[in-house]
Parts: structure tokens; sequence; C-alpha cells
């Protein structure tokens, strides 16, 4: 029989677990534990306090992060092609995780971002307008590094709407 732990977390921190087909190993549960703690770190520390160092902690020169415009491999080429260009437009971002749900060594979290667009990198002149972003990414973690990350957002069409009213 196998053992399906699941640990949620909504924007309120509160925590609920459960296990579905019990057994008599806490070892999944604290698995999913992790992977929740660790999807949080990255959330909050990346995006919200700006650690560039937790990217390196958290991602190898291996992680794969599939997003829209394509894989996105290591933390080079996450912080030169998605964090620092992301943040160059929109420095104020901030990032609620609105809902997490952990189970063994995977997450899904959906999120929700606001910031104002006040800067270039994007390749747009700053509208000064506030925007809003909304996304759900599912990660696999091992050995406290995120392996694999997909990505599915409105930040593309967010990105054109911008370029829109700029002209």
């Amino acid at each position: 029989m196998y053992t399906f732990p699941v640990v949620s977390q909504d924007r309120r921190g509160a925590q609920s677990r459960r296990l579905r087909h019990r057994s008599g190993s806490s070892q999944g549960m604290n698995m999913a534990q992790d992977i929740v703690e660790l999807a949080r770190r990255w959330f909050e520390e990346v995006w919200n306090e700006r650690r560039e160092a937790t990217i390196e902690d958290l991602l190898s020169p291996e992680s794969v992060c599939f997003g829209e415009s394509g894989p996105v491999i290591g933390h080079v080429q996450f912080r030169e092609q998605m964090y620092a260009p992301l943040l160059a437009a929109f420095p104020d971002v901030r990032v609620t995780i609105d809902d997490i749900l952990g189970v063994g060594d995977q997450a899904v979290v959906r999120w929700t971002a606001t910031g104002t667009h006040t800067g270039t990198g994007m390749g747009i002149s700053p509208t000064r307008k506030p925007v809003t972003f909304q996304g759900m990414t599912w990660i696999h973690a091992r050995d406290g590094k995120l392996l694999q990350g997909w990505q599915s957002s409105n930040i593309a069409e967010t990105i054109r709407s911008l370029a829109e009213s700029a002209d």
C-alpha cells in the first residue's frame, strides 16, 4: 500500500495534513512538509526579499525551469533570463502564495504577484501602471534543491498589454 502524504497551506499559512492509505512511516509526511517549506522559501526569499544568494542555494547548474518561453537551465540562466529582467521591469514586485500543496518530493504553488511597471527590464518603456500576475508553479525537489519547475502564468499576456499601452 502506498502512503500519499499531503501537506497544504493557505495564504494565511494555516497548514492541514492528511494521509491517504495510511502506513506506519512518517517519512513521506516529512518529505511533504520539507517541499512545502522549500517552495515557500523560494518565493519569499528570492522574490520578496530579493536574496539572490538563495537562487544558488536552491538551484543547481542542472536545474530546469520550464516556462512559456522554453526551458531555462541552471541558476545562472535563471538569474539572467527570468529574475533580473522581471525585477528590472517591476522593482516593487511582491509575490503572495495563495495555496501550496506538497506531496512527496513535489509541490504545487498557486501564486499572485503585484507590482508597478517602472523599469525597462522587459524591453518596454516604463508605463508606471500597476500590474497583477497570477500563476501556478509545479516543483520537483531532491536533497534541498529544486530540480525541475514548470510555470504557467499570465505574465506574457500582461507584458503584451503593457507594450500595447506604451505605443
